[in-house]
């Protein structure tokens, strides 16, 4: 079964995405914001086969944290969440070589398949 890590600092979000993972078979660890000097860490003790992150969060973003978690743990998936269409938040996100964006409102049905895409 793989582990996968959502990173969000809404409950509702990160309730809403284990749900969904779950209900698929996934096993699912959920963090609120982690502070940056502790990611990395927790990234290498949980050892997970996918990270999922939204994108905009008070201490920092879904940018950072693609770096963390690739910098920790090369080659894990990052799925980034979003509410933004901006082009450049866009762009600079698929820089980062991020293995899906998905936008908000999200769908069970396209968080799965995205999930099973990467995996």
């Amino acid at each position: 079964m793989p582990k996968i890590v959502v990173i969000d600092d809404s409950k509702f979000m990160r309730n809403l995405l284990t749900r969904f993972l779950e209900g698929a078979g996934h096993e699912v660890i959920s963090l609120c914001e982690v502070p940056a000097l502790e990611l990395g860490e927790r990234v290498l003790e949980l050892d997970p086969d996918l990270v999922i992150t939204d994108f905009q969060m008070p201490l920092y973003n879904g940018l950072v944290v693609t770096r963390l978690v690739r910098k920790a743990k090369p080659g894990v998936p990052v799925v980034v969440l979003t509410a933004s269409h901006d082009p450049m938040v866009l762009k600079a996100l698929l820089l980062e070589d991020v293995s899906r964006i998905l936008h908000k409102p999200l769908h069970s049905e396209e968080l799965l398949h995205a999930v099973q895409d990467v995996i």
